[in-house]
């Protein structure tokens, strides 16, 4: 069998894994309408000023919990599920098999591609019936699609590359939260940061892949323009995980 066939058969396990346990699936899934309801619940009648374009707070709170989405379908479940495998022995016997490591790794990030872009595709179809978000469409549309994947393409990357730092599996949750919940705030996604904030806070954010790659998804709902540099910024830590994910991720537990 072929690296595509066996891909594919391993990305099949993968899913089975995934939906065989209810609770991680459900607030994987739950999460950002949760906080997309809550959100536009407190704010959603304010407006705010992005990119030079006044916005309703509902409209945003539907792009950013987008981008929330794609974080949380592909950093957050690979690192900490990964973690909790490893710690099980369950990478350790995995590498053992002839099942080359790069269809196993490969069916991983299809897996979490396909979860993320489903979604999205839950969250925007939720603000389009509640709240009137209006769908991208023509060339926007192809580069918000461009964006979401580079961006979870990515944010997998970096998601295999934090496992390096996380010691056992009970410190995956608050090490992969304190490595992505401050990114959160300072790029915009739970607290909304318009055309006002101080020029540190938004060149701090920008260094990180957050800012960006929120940036890169407001474009094609909000009609702010977009900028091919955010998807360059995004894809350069992309890059930047891969490369220290294949240096130090072990297969092995941790003693």
């Amino acid at each position: 069998m072929n690296a595509p066939a066996l891909t594919l058969t391993q990305m099949r396990y993968v899913n089975k894994a995934f939906w065989r346990n209810p609770v991680s699936a459900f607030f994987t899934f739950a999460f950002p309408l949760m906080f997309l309801v809550i959100f536009t619940a407190l704010l959603g009648r304010d407006t705010i000023v992005v990119g030079g374009r006044e916005v309703d707070l509902s409209t945003y709170y539907v792009a950013a919990m987008v981008s929330f989405s794609v974080i949380t379908a592909t950093y957050n479940n690979i690192a900490t599920s990964l973690t909790f495998q490893r710690d099980l022995g369950v990478l350790k016997r995995t590498n053992g098999t002839p099942l080359p490591t790069g269809v196993y790794l490969a069916a991983r990030v299809f897996h979490a591609l396909l979860v993320s872009l489903l979604l999205v595709a839950i969250t925007v179809a939720f603000g389009t019936v509640f709240y009137d978000s209006e769908v991208p469409t023509g060339a926007t549309l192809a580069r918000l699609l461009a964006m979401l994947m580079i961006g979870a393409a990515s944010f997998c990357a970096l998601g295999f590359a934090v496992t390096a730092v996380i010691p056992n599996a009970d410190a995956a949750a608050p090490i992969v939260n304190a490595t992505i919940l401050p990114l959160l705030f300072l790029s915009g996604i739970f607290i909304p940061i318009g055309d006002n904030a101080p020029d540190w806070l938004t060149w701090t954010a920008r260094i990180f892949p957050v800012k960006p790659f929120a940036d890169g998804v407001q474009a094609g709902f909000l009609g702010t323009a977009f900028h091919w540099s955010d998807a360059l910024v995004v894809g350069a830590w992309g890059i930047f995980g891969l490369i220290m994910a294949a240096r130090y991720f072990s297969w092995e537990p941790r003693t």
